[in-house]
This record gives structure tokens, sequence and C-alpha cells, in this order.
């Protein structure tokens, strides 16, 4: 069978692979039929993805149908359509024993450490299937990347009125902004790009946007003093993954704020303690992937009608020509926010 494999950065062929065998216990055998390309599959095509290895087969946003069951699996049926949590986790040591599988010591994320879902179909443990009989597999497709904005709000402690200062409006702020609404924060959005403010306020109903000019960031700081009333933000959330950004977002914290990153980066970070951090006693958090209960919680939510997706597929290709949209994916004029991929 087909699959399509990133062989270096910037690098991609379609190869031929061996089809699954039958599922084994606790398995179940799965067709992907749509894959979200987000953050990750760009950084890893751009070489700058720390967990990302090569070659690699990406995809770990998918859409899949359950084809076949393997032995000990009961709460799954063949026909099931279903998201995927992509978080492959051991289930022994420490942090699982205590229900921190999002960090799991030997974690390996489908389609970053290891193959992922980028071709016909593919075994996973039937564990990290979440099934819904309404939702699309484009919006099944969506719901991991809503995970991550929903574990980074949940990890944040954020509380009715707190004000919530997201930085950076790409896929993963946008699932931040999802579950910020819904705890029904005070929100304000910082970001670099005037396309994406204009794009959150128009299709998220977010008021209170600031455009960050590099060279005078103190005028940022200004509106952010100003939009609370001189307190600054209760919660700062940056999701970024820019260096320079993370080492500057205590500037924007309340004094006894919390502040939260989910973006990644390579790079060592700096900021001042005792003027800042010591002084404001400030709570410093990372955020890493979502927990297992998450994905039910969204499925609902989408299905309720509290999340809508449309404004978030923004680029759609089929299989074939994957390979040759990505260049255009990853040029900020395309303007994508999400891009889906049909595999059948």
């Amino acid at each position: 069978m087909q699959a399509l494999q990133l062989e270096s950065p910037r690098t991609f062929r379609y190869i031929d692979i061996p089809s699954p065998g039958p599922p084994g216990p606790g398995e179940a055998l799965v067709r992907v039929h749509r894959v979200g390309v987000c953050g990750t599959d760009i950084g890893g095509y751009l070489g700058k993805m720390p967990f990302f290895s090569y070659p690699r087969i990406p995809g770990h946003e998918l859409g899949v149908e359950i084809l076949a069951l393997g032995e000990g699996v009961s709460n799954h049926a063949v026909g099931d359509r279903c998201a995927v949590e992509p978080y492959l986790n051991c289930q022994r040591c420490y942090s699982c024993q205590r229900g921190l599988t999002n960090c799991c010591e030997h974690h390996k994320t489908l389609g970053v450490m290891c193959d992922g879902g980028l071709t016909e179909t593919i075994l996973l443990p039937a564990r990290k299937l979440h099934p819904s009989k309404i939702l699309t597999m484009e919006q099944l497709a969506l719901v991991e990347t809503l995970a991550i904005g929903k574990h980074a709000v949940d990890r944040s402690g954020c509380r009715s009125q707190e004000s919530l200062l997201l930085i950076g409006a790409g896929p993963i702020g946008l699932s931040v902004l999802e579950f910020a609404k819904l705890a029904q924060a005070r929100i304000a959005v910082l970001d670099l790009s005037q396309d994406r403010l204009c794009f959150v306020q128009e299709r998220m109903g977010i008021d209170t946007v600031i455009r960050l000019d590099p060279s005078q960031p103190q005028q940022a700081i200004d509106h952010v003093r100003k939009w609370t009333d001189g307190r600054m933000a209760d919660v700062v959330i940056d999701a970024t993954g820019s260096a320079a950004s993370m080492s500057t977002a205590m500037e924007y914290c309340a004094f006894g704020g919390r502040l939260v990153y989910v973006g990644i980066t390579q790079a060592n970070l700096e900021f001042p303690h005792a003027a800042v951090m010591h002084r404001r006693e400030l709570t410093l958090m990372a955020s890493r992937n979502a927990r297992s209960s998450d994905f039910p919680e969204i499925l609902r939510a989408i299905e309720a009608g509290k999340i809508d997706t449309v404004p978030w597929i923004t680029h759609q290709a089929t299989f074939r020509e994957a390979a040759d949209r990505f260049p255009e994916w990853v040029d900020p004029a395309s303007k994508v926010i999400k891009a889906i991929i049909a595999m059948t």
C-alpha cells in the first residue's frame, strides 16, 4: 500500500509499504480517511521540530474508520468512525501510573517519533480511538489540535471573567481560544500577523487584538496594561514556539499570574527572576499534549455545537496532491489555518 514519507526536511516521497496484519489483542485496524496538518508537521517538514526524526511517515491528526478489532476489545465496533489520540504511552512508568499519560517517560507521538497516518490503513491500540456517530471525518481530524488547547487552558486554571492573554494565533493558539471562550475568560490575542488577528476578530469573535511590533515591544505591554486597567493578565498562554516571545511573556502577567508555555522551542529561555518572576510570584507551567479524557469531552462539545469547526479548515488536498502542496502551506502568504488531506 502507498504512504507519504518525509525522507528528510523538505523532501517528500511516495513509497510502498506492507499492509498491516490482523489486529492483535487490544488493537484495531483502521482505515485513514482524513489527516490534519499542524505546526508539528510543518516544523518536521522545515527541520525545526525538536522531537521529529527521519525518515518518517507523518500524520497524527486523524479521522479513521475501524475495519477490524483484536481480541479483548469490547467498547468499539467495526465501522465506528473515530478521532485518534496519537500519544502512545507505555502504561507502566511513574507518569502513566499517576494518570499523566500525556507526558509518559517513554512517550511516542504517532507521525513524529514513529510512523503515522499518511497511508491507507494502520494498526492502533483500540484505547486510543474515540468514536462519534455524528461528526464528519474532517471534524474528527480536528479533535487532536483542539485537545492541545484544552489541556493548556486546563493547566492554566483559568476561571470565569479572568483576563487571559493568548500570544500566537496559529492553529494551536486558536485551539486555546476555543476553550478560553468556554471558560468564559476575558480574552485578548497578541500576534505579529495582522492577517491572523483579523481572522481572530472576524471568524472567532475576539474583540481585543494586539499587533506586536518587535521594534517597539513596550507598545504591546502598554496595550495589555490598558486592557486590564493596569493589572496585567491573570493568565498568559504562549503558543508561539518562539524563544524570543517565550522569554518576554512574563512581562504581560499580573502579580500572582500564571504563564503557560504550550509552544515548543529548542532554544534556552532567559527571563528576569528577581525583578519579574519572583517579585510578582508568578506560576510558570509547561503544557504537553493532552489527556485521554480530553478527547471524548471535545467530541461532545463539537456535537453539541459549543465549538464551531467551520472556520478552521481553510485548505484541502488529496493524498496525491499533498507532497506538492506542503511548500505552499508553509508560506505565510497562503494564510493556512488548517489544511486537511483526504486519503479516500
